[in-house]
């Protein structure tokens, strides 16, 4: 993975920090900077759903800083940007169904928590913050394809949290003139998500199944469908964000591929790559969840020349040779 670079400026002279970083996206994101010669990769991750497996392969770099603590805690988010030129803010509880079952939780950590750190941001004067947002933001907003300015009212706590993420940053754009970028993510998969848990992802779950030659549990009918990402795709948005010039006021875009996959197709897909024939069983549609869900890419590719180069199918093939040998 990250054979080509996405970005042009020398990040031997950057400093980075990536809260989240020992989860599934922000390792990845530490992945590339280090392979790419960032001048340091600081992470702040309290490992609550980060992973230290996640970074065994940076601890002995020595451009690699790891600092243990929440985001919620103010004077951490203080000390984790001092001497940072970038941030990329991936610490989040993430998951639907775990804001349904603890809305407290997900609060404190997903609008709290990105308080904390857009506040240190801005005293600290970082040159940009990019952020996660998400696709659930878009809530019961029946239009397809989702385009950023046209959006619902959300179906669960954890779509309230990340849409007041968007507010927060744009407040803080309008009255302290600190731009920050929201990404928002559609389904993102890869390498280093974790397939188990009661709140762990569909393809993980799938390709774990499949590994397992088991059938796999399909929410509702399974036309569900969703623009699944691949996450080297994430990966390129974030770093094309944070380099990207002449921004200037608090920018939202979508981070997909801009195809549709149904949960049907995507077992088929899955059932291809392992080389197996086993129907899926089918339960009762999840709370919260919506039905069909497509991005519109084009503004990402017009403010920062995202991209995506990493099809649905391709992903799914790197995804299940590694969780095929590694074990989670």
């Amino acid at each position: 993975m990250y054979k080509k670079p996405f970005h042009s400026k020398e990040l031997s002279e950057f400093s980075f920090l990536v809260t989240g970083g020992a989860g599934f996206i922000g390792s990845n994101i530490v992945e590339y900077l280090l392979k790419y010669g960032a001048k340091k990769v600081r992470v702040l991750d309290n490992f609550s759903t980060g992973s230290k497996e996640n970074l065994k392969l940076f601890i002995d770099n020595p451009s690699f800083e790891l600092l243990e603590g929440d985001i919620r805690d103010m004077t951490t988010c203080r000390q984790a940007l001092e001497g940072i030129d970038y941030v990329t803010h991936q610490a989040a509880l993430g998951s639907v169904p775990r804001s349904i079952n603890d809305p407290v939780t997900t609060n404190d950590v997903n609008i709290s928590g990105f308080l904390n750190v857009l506040v240190a941001a801005r005293e600290a004067n970082v040159k940009r913050m990019v952020y996660a947002a998400s696709s659930s933001t878009y809530g019961d907003h029946p239009g397809l394809p989702k385009v950023e300015e046209l959006i619902g009212n959300p179906l669960s706590p954890y779509a309230v949290t990340k849409y007041v993420n968007e507010l927060y940053a744009s407040v803080f754009s309008k009255v302290y003139d600190f731009h920050s970028i929201g990404l928002r993510y559609f389904n993102v998969f890869g390498p280093r998500q974790n397939p188990k848990g009661a709140y762990a992802a569909v393809i993980p779950l799938f390709i774990d199944a499949a590994i397992q030659k088991q059938a796999p549990v399909i929410n509702g009918d399974g036309e569900t469908s969703r623009d699944f990402t691949f996450v080297e795709n994430a990966v390129q948005a974030n770093i094309k964000a944070l380099l990207a010039d002449n921004i200037d006021q608090a920018e939202i875009m979508n981070i997909a591929f801009g195809e549709r996959t149904t949960l049907n197709e995507l077992w088929q897909m899955i059932s291809e790559v392992a080389a197996i024939d086993i129907p899926p069983n089918y339960s009762a549609e999840r709370k919260g969840d919506v039905k069909h869900s497509l991005a519109d890419i084009s503004r990402a590719n017009r403010l920062v020349g995202y991209n995506p180069e990493i099809s649905i199918a391709a992903g799914l093939k790197i995804t299940y040779n590694w969780l095929s040998s590694n074990s989670i």
